[in-house]
């Protein structure tokens, strides 16, 4: 478990302010850093974009997926 972080205040931020957090911590982590990675994870990796790259017609635009997710259950 990760140590709190009170600084931050994150349970003031809604639900979209936290995603987007996420997406900044991520994009925030050089690509070139994979020594974390395990190589069967490269390799699912691998295999998922060359199967997007042959059929890209199965691929669900962004903005329909979040809408997908912000529907309620």
């Amino acid at each position: 478990m990760l140590p709190q972080i009170p600084e931050l205040d994150i349970e003031r931020l809604s639900v979209a302010q936290r995603l987007e957090l996420i997406g900044k911590l991520w994009d925030s982590i050089p690509e070139s850093d994979t020594s974390t990675m395990p190589e069967w994870h490269r390799q699912v990796l691998d295999q998922r974009l060359a199967e997007a790259d042959a059929a890209p017609e199965k691929a669900i635009p962004w903005e329909e997926v979040k809408a997908r997710l912000r529907r309620p259950s």
